[in-house]
């Protein structure tokens, strides 16, 4: 293992014997990194993201990468590599395979929003039938299609490091949903899962039936993205159904779903015996007004274990969110609430300017923060957001570590 203070020298190095012109982002971080002294207790991270930069930077391409896992093949230190948002393609994935299989102290990767396709993923998910050490892999954005998929499905029925995966906006489609599912029933690693925005073709919710069929049997998985399934009442009561047997899901996410005050009541139902929910995301769904009150009253008398929620954009009025506002008067342990999209009326902005004043509601922990013109009352939107750590992350070291994400750390799969 090489001394960290040799990063940027190794990276020259390398350079040079492989006839490949430097780059200077990456000359640039891991001069950062030859400063840092974490080495020594919990390793370091290499933040190569192509975004989030006030100067434009040359993004990291597959003969970049190629230089760079020559570097990192001498330093065992660097645990965590991000790449997001640059422009790697299968032939990048073909280069991160190999290092994946030869590597054994990378616990975080990031190649969400590359040019990955079907080929590279099957070269990523088959390194990982060895790999030991990788324990956070996240492809978002990368159009793998429902072959690359496969590949990541066929993976979980041997991988048994992996902790979390994500697979959001990758254009997996039914078979693969349906194999991820089956081999979810099988994995015992696997604490969190990202499937959003699948390409379905279909009305009849076959996923989602396999999905709450694996969460019968489950006994491992914490956290569940299902955003942008097409999801319908019908759906919700299937899953519904199976969490009743389930005691692991402590983050559910039906974001941009279908869901109406009719599929709200199922969820109200499971609420009341669930113990073990913490997390429910019901962004950009279509409950109104009936489907916030139930809420309110399932959480106001029988639940006691959700601590956050969020309805942003479900076309509710005053009457459902302060009746929301209401409930958290009474239930204590509900500290994260979202209502960003629906429509605000005098005695909402009054309710939850009082919840923040009294300090019931903490402005990192809501989506809101009011105002006053003319000495009325509004509520202006904040930057807040269970979502928000799937695509952002701060780069200023003034910013909090769990800034990028405003929901709760229920799980400690990674730093990330």
């Amino acid at each position: 293992m090489s001394v960290l203070s040799d990063l940027h020298l190794h990276y020259v190095q390398a350079c040079q014997n492989l006839s490949q012109p430097e780059n200077p982002f990456i000359a640039r971080v891991l001069q950062e990194a030859d400063k840092n002294d974490d080495i020594n207790t919990k390793g370091i991270t290499l933040k190569l993201a192509g975004n989030n930069h006030l100067v434009p930077v040359p993004r990291v391409a597959d003969d970049d990468l190629g230089v760079l896992v020559s570097v990192l093949g001498q330093a065992a230190f660097v645990t965590d590599l991000d790449l997001a948002y640059n422009v790697l393609t299968d032939a990048g994935a073909k280069t991160m395979a190999t290092f994946l299989q030869e590597n054994s102290s990378l616990r975080y990767l990031n190649l969400m929003f590359n040019d990955i396709g079907a080929s590279g993923a099957e070269l990523i998910a088959g390194a990982l039938h060895r790999n030991e050490s990788l324990v956070h892999l996240r492809m978002t954005g990368n159009k793998i299609g429902n072959q690359g998929g496969m590949f990541f499905a066929s993976m979980l029925k041997i991988n048994s490091t992996l902790e979390k995966l994500d697979l959001g906006d990758c254009d997996v489609g039914l078979q693969c949903l349906i194999a991820i599912a089956i081999a979810l029933t099988q994995n015992k690693s696997l604490k969190a899962i990202n499937l959003n925005r699948p390409l379905l073709f279909s009305q009849q919710e076959e996923t989602t039936i396999h999905i709450a069929r694996m969460l019968r049997s489950n006994s491992s998985l914490v956290e569940l993205h299902l955003g942008k399934h097409e999801m319908r009442n019908f759906g919700v009561e299937r899953l519904c159904e199976a969490l009743y047997e389930n005691s692991s899901l402590r983050y559910l996410d039906l974001s941009c779903n279908n869901i109406t005050c009719d599929g709200v009541k199922f969820l109200g139902e499971l609420l009341k015996r669930n113990q073990t929910l913490e997390i429910l995301d019901l962004n950009a769904n279509r409950i109104e007004d009936v489907g916030a009150i139930y809420l309110s009253e399932t959480l106001l008398t029988w639940n006691k274990t959700l601590q956050a929620l969020s309805i942003v954009s479900n076309n509710i009025t005053g009457k459902g969110l302060v009746a929301l506002a209401h409930t958290m008067q009474f239930n204590t342990q509900l500290s994260h609430i979202y209502i960003w999209g629906n429509k605000f009326d005098k005695s909402t902005c009054v309710e939850f300017s009082e919840l923040m004043e009294t300090g019931r509601l903490k402005l990192g922990c809501t989506d809101v923060a009011p105002y006053k013109v003319d000495g009325e009352l509004f509520l202006a939107e904040l930057s807040h957001g269970l979502a928000k750590h799937r695509y952002w992350a701060p780069r200023c070291a003034a910013v909090a570590p769990g800034a990028a994400n405003a929901s709760l750390d229920i799980v400690s799969v990674s730093e990330y």
